[in-house]
């Protein structure tokens, strides 16, 4: 049997300030996030000061302050996901539902290099086209190559990759971005 719980008494402008520090202190966030944050704990727990809580105020004192920067998250956030072997299109969505800016989007998004090698890290990890241990048919390839497209590459880097016909054409393939 669980005791029922304590209901918490409702925030006050310094809870709020304390919670938006803890927060962005824990965790690498943007303005909207750390915004969405505290607009839920107010639904939880209720305002208890005068007026409208501050919560854009502290958002933006928190930004001011360099304790939330959109850019530096949306830059980590990008480089995270190119190494895991997303492409470009599902980068922009991760960093577009943060709350990032389409300006800061832009400027985070990956060039030709950086697509191609996300693609070859994507289709290593999977074991996708010449990485494979079977022998692929075609309905295995189109099914490779719609995965690679859900991650976000573009439809002629997946199908690049998936129908190349070893490592070594398919790591040639990303070194032909160099030239």
């Amino acid at each position: 049997m669980s005791r029922p719980r304590k209901s918490r008494p409702p925030l006050e402008r310094a809870q709020l300030a304390d919670l938006a520090l803890h927060y962005a202190g824990r965790y690498m966030t943007t303005a909207k996030k750390l915004e969405d944050y505290l607009r839920r704990k107010l639904r939880e727990r209720g305002w208890g000061g005068e007026g409208e809580p501050p919560v854009a105020e502290i958002v933006a004192k928190c930004v001011d302050q360099r304790f939330v920067d959109d850019e530096a998250y949306a830059s980590s956030k990008a480089d995270a996901l190119l190494r895991r072997g997303y492409g470009a299109r599902r980068i922009a969505q991760a960093l577009h539902h943060a709350g990032v800016s389409e300006t800061i989007r832009d400027e985070q998004a990956p060039g030709e290099q950086d697509r191609r090698m996300a693609a070859l890290a994507l289709a290593r990890r999977r074991r996708f086209g010449p990485f494979s241990r079977d022998a692929l048919d075609q309905a295995l390839r189109e099914k490779q190559v719609a995965a690679m497209m859900r991650a976000g590459h573009a439809p002629q880097h997946a199908r690049a990759l998936v129908e190349a016909r070893n490592e070594k054409e398919a790591e040639e393939w990303v070194a032909d971005c160099y030239d």
